[in-house]
């Protein structure tokens, strides 16, 4: 796959990576839409490649290693290939959304966005030839936030994992010189508390960029004791990844812990190459920036995509007055920082008040007993909506239900306390992020409406 993001744009193709836990079916479907003639699979994939190959008509299918190591022999054939890039705007890669509502939608990279994005991540992680940067972030995922042509730019060393764990993460931390990492929240959570922290911190600084939902205050603090230095990052695949950065200020150093975690949780200001972020009301006016007025976060430009691969009508509909729709929504505090408050399709509406998940997800997380949590809206014939949590319990802790309700109630208003604690795993995609429509479907199935609320 590193290959492959050089390899590919060199010989004048357009890449298209695959998200490797994804079905046949939906496979078949992101290769036949973009048009794609030529899969290159790992070895250790061979049996899904080549079902996605026999599903699409004309594709040639490459194995990289093992018996049949068709890849070398292509690599050795090409090496004097050679391509001259005339137009910097031309199509350098496509990146399929999840899909969770629908088909994926193909997301358009070109070269100019890409290279950029690239040297912005560059200055704001920085990154330089003492760089030791390990890939814990899937390349699949907007081609790994562009990090493989960042840390090439910079002149440092990229390590590989063939399978992320937390063991072996903290294994290349301590005997490999590992200086940064991206991950989402779920694989900093198994850093923070799985076994393999026993040990004690990291023996060197660790530079941590994070993205997807806002890491609970708790996981910052005991990653800091840990010695990694956490940076929240927010974007979309829209956005070629990491957009905006939560840019962190010298003025805050010596703040308590309790507010130095608050605003590392925060999503930030437009990264180095990023036009600034605007937050909108529905009319496409900006909000007053005072914290706690909510709208749409909007993006312009070089780092916003080209559009959505033959499909006119869902570019268009992603955009506002030549803005790009997130889709989520959040409050701008006075210092100009966006702080997100939830996907504007995860808000909970309870009896005509807008309930953020976020926020009552940080609550739930303060509990010494709760590792991850999750919280989505269940139909209610009286209210609408109530919120539902799912709460997966720390290693050894017990805690009851109404342990947690009245916890949460500790700390917020009592109607956006959770109506339900559901314990047990959380489903998240292949890149960790929690598939809040799988939860909402669950409480479907299971006919769980008409929940009581407290005042």
């Amino acid at each position: 796959m590193f290959e492959a993001h050089f390899g590919v744009p060199l010989a004048g193709a357009v890449l298209n990576a695959l998200n490797t836990r994804l079905s046949p079916g939906e496979l078949a479907f992101i290769v036949d839409h973009a048009a794609s003639r030529l899969l290159i699979a790992d070895h250790d994939l061979v049996d899904l490649a080549r079902e996605v190959a026999r599903r699409v008509a004309g594709l040639r299918l490459i194995v990289a290693g093992g018996t049949d190591d068709d890849y070398g022999a292509m690599i050795g054939a090409a090496a004097t290939t050679s391509f001259r890039l005339d137009d910097e705007l031309a199509l350098l890669a496509l990146n399929y959304t999840s899909g969770t509502t629908g088909h994926p939608k193909g997301v358009m990279y070109s070269h100019r966005g890409a290279y950029l994005q690239a040297l912005a991540m560059v200055a704001e992680l920085g990154l330089s030839p003492r760089t030791v940067f390990l890939w814990t972030l899937p390349m699949f995922h907007c081609n790994g936030w562009c990090f493989p042509w960042a840390v090439t730019a910079a002149g440092g060393v990229q390590v590989g994992l063939r399978n992320v764990n937390e063991q072996a993460v903290w294994r290349a931390i301590r005997e490999d010189g590992v200086t940064h990492l991206n991950a989402a929240p779920t694989v900093l959570i198994d850093l923070a508390y799985g076994s393999g922290s026993d040990a004690g911190p990291a023996p060197r600084r660790v530079r941590v960029a994070t993205g997807g939902a806002p890491p609970a205050p708790q996981l910052l603090a005991r990653l800091e004791e840990l010695g990694f230095e956490v940076t929240h990052l927010y974007g979309l695949t829209e956005t070629y990844g990491p957009a905006a950065i939560c840019e962190w200020l010298p003025e805050w150093d010596d703040l308590p812990l309790e507010q130095r975690v608050k605003l590392k949780a925060r999503q930030g200001v437009g990264n180095i190459l990023s036009q600034q972020m605007r937050v909108v009301d529905g009319g496409g006016v900006d909000v007053p920036a005072d914290g706690t007025s909510t709208g749409e976060v909007v993006f312009r430009g070089n780092n916003v995509m080209m559009g959505y691969f033959r499909d006119p009508d869902a570019t268009n509909a992603a955009n506002i007055d030549g803005w790009f729709r997130s889709g989520d929504s959040a409050v701008i505090h006075r210092d100009g920082y966006i702080e997100l408050r939830d996907r504007l399709k995860d808000v909970i509406v309870s009896g005509g008040e807008n309930i953020s998940s976020i926020e009552v997800e940080q609550a739930l997380a303060t509990h010494a007993a709760v590792l991850e949590c999750a919280v989505v809206g269940a139909a209610d014939e009286r209210w609408g909506e109530v919120p539902v949590a799912f709460v997966v319990p720390r290693g050894g802790a017990t805690v009851t239900e109404a342990e947690l309700i009245e916890h949460v109630r500790g700390r917020i208003a009592h109607f956006k306390a959770p109506k339900r604690i559901i314990f047990g795993p959380i489903p998240k995609t292949a890149t960790g992020k929690i598939q809040k429509f799988a939860l909402r479907q669950r409480l479907l199935a299971s006919n769980d409406s008409d929940i009581d609320r407290a005042d």
